[in-house]
C-alpha cells in the first residue's frame, strides 16, 4: 500500500519553478527527512519514495511513499527550505495540499483546488479582459479520459 502526497512549490523567486527538476526535489526531500528523522527515518521513507510527477510550470509535485511512513514524510516536508536547479539554489517551501491513496484521487483534488484558486482570482479581477481569461480557464478545468488506462491507476513497477 502506498500514499501519494500532493505538494506545491512556494517561492518568491519566479525563476525557481522553471529551474527545478524531479531529481532536485527528491534530494531536497530526502535531505529534510534525514535532518528531521535521522538515518532511521530516511531508511524507512527511502524504501518506496519517489517523485512521481513534477510540473515546473505550475509548481505541482506528486511524491509517492509507503503508507506506513507517509506521516514521517509529511512531517519532514516543512523543513525543505531550498531547491537546487541549474547550479543555483532557490529558497522555497513545499506546501502539502493533499495525501491520497491513488494518483487519481490526487488529480481530482488538484482540479477542485485549481478551480477554487481560479474563483478567487475571478473575484479579484479589475477589468473585463482579465475576467474573460479567468472564466475561460475556469471552464477548462476537468478530468477527461484521453486514452484508456491500463489496469489500475497505480504505477506498474512491480511488487515491493
Amino acid at each position: 500500500p502506498r500514499r501519494y502526497v500532493l505538494c506545491e512549490v512556494v517561492s518568491e523567486d519566479p525563476r525557481c519553478r522553471q529551474c527545478i527538476e524531479d531529481r532536485a526535489v527528491g534530494l531536497a526531500v530526502r535531505d529534510a527527512i534525514g535532518r528531521v528523522h535521522g538515518d532511521y527515518g530516511l531508511g524507512c521513507c527511502s524504501i518506496s519514495f519517489t517523485v512521481k510527477y513534477l510540473n515546473a510550470y505550475t509548481g505541482t509535485v506528486l511524491l509517492r511513499c509507503r503508507k506506513d511512513f507517509s506521516r514521517l514524510l509529511c512531517s519532514a516536508l516543512p523543513f525543505v527550505r531550498q531547491l537546487e536547479g541549474r547550479n543555483q539554489r532557490y529558497p522555497c517551501a513545499l506546501n502539502t495540499l493533499h495525501v491520497g491513496g491513488t494518483i487519481r484521487t490526487c488529480q481530482k483534488f488538484l482540479i477542485q483546488y485549481n478551480r477554487r484558486q481560479l474563483l478567487m482570482l475571478l473575484q479579484n479581477c479589475t477589468n473585463e479582459e482579465e475576467r474573460r481569461c479567468v472564466q475561460k480557464s475556469l471552464l477548462s478545468c476537468s478530468l477527461t479520459e484521453e486514452q484508456p488506462q491500463s489496469g489500475d491507476e497505480e504505477d506498474d513497477d512491480g511488487i515491493e
